[in-house]
């Protein structure tokens, strides 16, 4: 029988290590909101406000009057929706095919996805720089789209593959006995089986391309300029306004923080369902 620690011990060793991790965590975040809502002259001479009565909203009156931030969401939303749908296209048919088929060089095209991972992304722009110059694609949300996948696909196919490899094959086989195409077992069988890993798969995705910041920089421009580009433009040469730049984090992690709340026990259960075969 397991013996009940008791409340000192509890609290020497797992109460107050917890507590110490979420504060070292969330710190950087609660410090950050409150620097958003300190006004500019009270930050400038008293430092940040932790009183509530002082808070006021006009660094976020700033943001979106004075700048253009809310287009720069709209472009990051284009982007990370866009660099979802081409990732998922891919990855979900690549996983099917590594996971279903036995063909010559997919343990090498396995590890290939693996090793991408390794590299530096910045060994990618000067390549993938000249290569949407001659397609006449600097500037473009499809530049971006295309960049990021580069980044979001190969975890993604290594994700995927792992999810459905704890899918009987005998499911498809029966699918096909009964009539199905190959695709067809695909789409009405395997992908509503697979719908958990594949939206914590998309999740993923969303998120590496919504705080992406050196394709950005590099393929975007004055047309598509993403938030994490917008972001560094708040920094000037002799001087830095903290609150309007911390309120322009607080805005731009408020998407991804809201979308992992909704979708929260379905990426959990898909980041762990994956790792279990059989």
């Amino acid at each position: 029988m397991t013996e009940t620690p008791s409340l000192p011990r509890r609290l020497i060793t797992t109460d107050l290590p917890i507590a110490v991790i979420i504060a070292f965590a969330l710190g950087p975040y609660v410090w950050m909101f409150l620097t958003s809502v300190t006004a500019e002259a009270t930050l400038a001479a008293e430092g940040v406000s932790v009183a509530p009565v002082e808070w006021v909203i006009d660094n976020y009156l700033r943001l979106f009057g004075r700048t253009t931030f809310l287009v720069n969401l709209g472009h990051s939303f284009i982007v990370a929706s866009g660099t979802v749908l081409l990732g998922l296209l891919v990855a979900v048919t690549a996983a099917y095919a590594f996971s279903r088929f036995r063909f010559p060089g997919r343990r090498l095209l396995m590890l290939q996805f693996l090793v991408i991972n390794m590299f530096p992304v910045v060994l990618l722009i000067l390549p993938l720089f000249v290569l949407m110059r001659r397609l006449g694609l600097l500037d473009t949300h499809a530049a971006l789209i295309i960049a990021n996948a580069t980044i979001a696909i190969p975890f993604s196919v290594w994700m995927l593959t792992s999810y459905m490899n704890a899918i009987p094959e005998s499911l498809d086989e029966a699918a096909m006995t009964d009539g199905c195409s190959r695709l067809g077992a695909l789409w009405r069988i395997v992908l509503p089986l697979c719908w958990p890993g594949i939206v914590a798969t998309g999740i993923y995705i969303f998120i590496t391309a919504w705080n992406e910041y050196l394709y950005a920089l590099t393929l975007g421009g004055q047309n598509v300029r993403t938030m994490t580009v917008a972001l560094q433009t708040l920094i000037g040469e002799y001087q830095i306004e903290w609150g309007l730049l911390t309120a322009g984090g607080v805005v731009g992690a408020l998407p991804v923080t809201v979308l992992f709340l909704i979708v929260q026990r379905r990426l959990i259960s898909g980041l762990t369902a994956g790792s279990v075969k059989g």
